[in-house]
Formats: structure tokens, C-alpha cells, sequence
């Protein structure tokens, strides 16, 4: 017995001195889902939260961290990214995010993210823990309005997308969703965007009457034939769902019906690109007739849209604030504002890049649409909470809490304002070194002869 008292006795002493088991100390804490808490500690136990009070005497053995007038804030999440599967655009043998086909749901984008890419260190010492990682779209017409989810072949499907940690050893390791969502780009007609570049969606409705319009009969058909096509898939997937269900003598497997057995089911949202009020509010008439929940993507008519998505309880991604506008006579302010127009409305949203080129400047999207219009701590909670609520993962992260894993930033200041520096940073309990590619060549010219 007294042999088996000291083994335990050593495990627990082995498992306080663990990488992802520590105290910080005498912090202000920034929970976000609740009042600023000053002067605490937080007790981190296998990479979970396990406590957070004034005095929390620190188990023996354990690692403090001694945090006296600095700030703890949960990590930040990027909604809509295609990290790990991208590494050079321009150099094709680097590029995993979509493959050819109109109906590519059984496709899963976690199995594709390499580990290795030098983008995450880049977006991590900036405070970024989580990111949306998407298939990307062959697709010219439904698109983000300006995202990089684009191309030059018609697809509907590109995938599953899926919520995975900034760190780890593989993409299993990293992933905290495998399929948060399954993407669907909503079929679209053209319309000329800025520069006359046809870009941005619109219905039917709204061109059959411009008698300047060209082909828009065609265009109509066109239309009205992906609709067809796209509904007619959903319902496809539905009979192989009953026909399972049923175990109907005969069945066959089928691998893309499959992968939209959770969507009909409600478990899965269908994160839809559409960009105008139209296409939006099209898209919405095509979730109730299918009876799916969907999550909109980089929408841009914002104003117009909220009234009827904020009836629906449907949520939003909006891209890049710190961009130009789409058309010519939109305003000069209108990606700035838009955050504060959903706010208004009460509609949920959360801040995307749609790309990997400014995932590092995430937090300062976010400082953009504070300084037009939009609360301080609704920014904070675009890039925390609301993230996590609308991906289903709100009991995991996106908050500082009991029992949520440990994705915690120490910092000497306010996250948005771009001086401010990161002391520490901690991806389910493991510290993460705050170096990347940049900081590296930084120190290896810095000491050069």
C-alpha cells in the first residue's frame, strides 16, 4: 500500500510539472462572457481550465506564472481561413483547397491541413488560436464578394469545413470540428462590381427589367437550372437517408449522401456564400424548403439582409473591414460599417478573412469596425465567443471559463491596438513559442558580420 501511495504521490507530482498544467498569477482576466476580473489567477490543469479566483494556492510542483499587470484574454477566432492548405499561391504543388466536381461534401478539409505550414506560427504569435479552415470553391458566381473562395469552374459543394487549432503535431491533434460545415456556394447571377469586373451576386428580379441588359433570358435559365440542381441534390440526399433508415433490400453505399446525413439532420450548419441582399434572402428561402441550418458568408448588403435573418437566427461571417468597397457607388466607408449595422439589428456575427494573407491582422479588422460605429466589446466577442457559439463549440472555447480548454493569451495590453505585445500564449494548456518565420529572419540578419 505505502508503494502504491508514493507511485501515485509521483504521478500527480509528474502530472503538475506537465507542459499543459501551470498557475498564472495576480492577472487582470478579460473572461469576455463576463465582468473584467482584476488581480486573480487562473489554474490550468491538462490543458483545461480548472479555476479562477482572487487566491488559489498552487498545487506543489506546479509552473507559475507570474503575471502582475498584464492582461488574459481567451484566443481569437478566425471564421473563415484556408490555413493548412495553401502554403504559396502561386505555386501549385502548394495548394490543397478543392478538388473538381459539383457535389463534394464528403470531401473533408482537416484531412488535407499540413501541420507544418509556416502560415500558423505567423497567425499565432498575433494572438489567433483557432481558424475556420474551407475548401475553396470553383465557383465565379456565388462566391464572398471578393474573398479568395473563387475560381473559374461551377461547384456548389467544395467540402466540409473544418474549426482547428492554430497548433500540433498533426491535423488530428489540431482539430477541435472536423466538420463544422458543409460549404455551399449559392448560385448567382452576375452583376458589374467596381471597375466593371462582373463580380457581385444578384438575382433575376433584379436586372429582367434593364432593357440595357444582355442575355439576362439566358442568364435566367442559367439560374433557375442551378437552383433546380442544387435543391434537387438535397432532396437526393434525403430519400438515401430514408432508404438507409429503412434498410431497403438493394441499398448501396454512397459517400457524398453520407457526409449530408448531418446537415439534414440539423447537426451541421451549410455555411452559404452569398454576397447581395437578393442572393441572401434567396439563400434563406432555400434553408426553410430544405429544412437545414446555414451560417451566411461575407455578406455585404447587411442592412437590407438583417431584418430577415435576424428573424431566422441566422448568423453571419463578415469578411475583411479593412477593405475597399465592392461597387462604385456604394460608400466610401461601407466594409467599415457593417459590423455595426448587424449589431444594431441584433444579428450574431463573427470576423473572417477568407484567405491566409491577412489572418495576422485579424484583431485589427476588428479595431476598424470599433472605431466605426461598432461596441468595444462586441469587437472582442466577434473574435471569441460569437465565433464559437456559431460553429457549436462554445462549451470548448471562446471564453475564459471552468472546464474549457486553455487557449489563453497573457498580453501587456489591449489585443485590437496593434502595439501591444504578447508575453505568452497558451493553445489547450501547451505554451506556444512566439516565433515565426518573420522573427527568425529577423534575428538571423540581426546578427549578421
Amino acid at each position: 500500500m505505502k508503494l502504491l501511495g508514493l507511485l501515485m504521490g509521483c504521478a500527480l507530482a509528474a502530472g503538475a510539472a506537465s507542459n499543459d498544467t501551470f498557475l498564472i498569477r495576480d492577472a487582470d482576466v478579460y473572461p469576455v462572457t463576463g465582468p473584467v476580473m482584476k488581480g486573480v489567477s487562473v489554474l490550468v490543469q491538462d490543458g483545461k481550465i480548472a479555476d479562477i479566483a482572487p487566491k488559489i494556492v498552487a498545487p506543489k510542483g506546479i509552473r507559475v506564472v507570474d503575471a502582475k499587470g498584464l492582461r488574459v484574454y481567451p484566443g481569437m477566432i478566425d471564421s473563415a481561413t484556408e490555413l493548412g492548405l495553401q502554403e504559396i499561391e502561386l505555386v501549385r504543388e502548394t495548394e490543397d483547397t478543392g478538388e473538381l466536381g459539383e457535389f463534394m461534401p464528403q470531401l473533408r478539409a482537416l484531412s488535407a491541413v499540413n501541420p507544418a505550414s509556416e502560415h500558423f506560427p505567423v497567425v499565432r504569435v498575433n494572438g489567433i488560436t483557432s481558424v475556420m479552415t474551407f475548401p475553396s470553391s470553383g465557383s465565379t458566381g456565388g462566391g464572398g464578394g471578393g474573398g479568395r473562395f473563387g475560381g473559374t469552374e461551377r461547384q456548389f459543394i467544395s467540402g466540409q469545413a473544418a474549426l482547428i487549432h492554430t497548433d500540433g503535431w498533426t491535423w488530428d491533434d489540431m482539430a477541435i470540428k472536423p466538420g463544422a460545415a458543409v460549404h455551399l456556394i449559392f448560385p448567382a447571377m452576375p452583376r458589374a462590381g467596381r471597375g466593371g469586373a462582373a463580380a457581385i451576386e444578384t438575382t433575376p428580379t433584379e436586372v429582367a427589367g434593364s432593357a440595357a441588359a444582355t442575355g439576362v433570358t439566358a442568364a435566367k435559365r442559367t439560374y433557375d437550372e442551378q437552383i433546380a440542381k442544387v435543391n434537387q441534390f438535397f432532396d437526393d440526399a434525403r430519400n438515401y437517408q430514408k432508404a438507409k433508415a429503412a434498410d431497403l433490400p438493394g441499398f448501396r453505399r454512397n459517400l457524398k449522401f453520407e457526409a449530408m446525413i448531418p446537415v439534414l439532420d440539423g447537426k451541421v450548419p451549410v455555411a452559404i456564400s452569398a454576397s447581395r441582399a437578393s442572393a441572401i434572402h434567396d439563400a434563406v428561402q432555400f434553408a426553410d424548403k430544405q429544412r437545414v441550418k446555414i451560417v451566411i458568408l461575407q455578406p455585404r448588403d447587411v442592412a437590407k439582409a438583417a431584418p430577415e435573418l435576424k428573424a431566422k437566427d441566422i448568423p453571419i461571417v463578415l469578411g475583411r473591414v479593412l477593405a475597399l468597397p465592392e461597387n462604385e457607388d456604394d460608400a466610401y466607408d461601407a466594409p467599415h460599417t457593417l459590423a455595426a449595422e448587424a449589431y444594431k439589428v441584433g444579428v450574431k456575427f463573427a470576423f473572417g478573412t477568407f484567405g491566409n494573407e491577412f489572418v495576422r491582422n485579424l484583431p485589427y479588422e476588428a479595431a476598424a469596425a470599433v472605431a466605426f460605429g461598432l461596441p468595444y466589446d462586441e469587437a472582442l466577442k466577434a473574435l471569441t465567443i460569437n465565433p464559437a457559439q456559431i460553429w457549436g463549440v462554445a462549451d470548448q472555447i471562446g471564453s475564459i471559463e471552468k472546464g474549457k480548454w486553455a487557449d489563453l493569451t497573457v498580453t501587456n495590453g489591449d489585443p485590437l491596438e496593434i502595439q501591444t505585445e504578447y508575453k505568452h500564449i497558451y493553445i489547450k494548456g501547451r505554451e506556444v513559442e512566439l516565433t515565426n518565420r518573420q522573427t527568425e529572419l529577423y534575428r538571423k540578419y540581426s546578427n549578421r558580420p
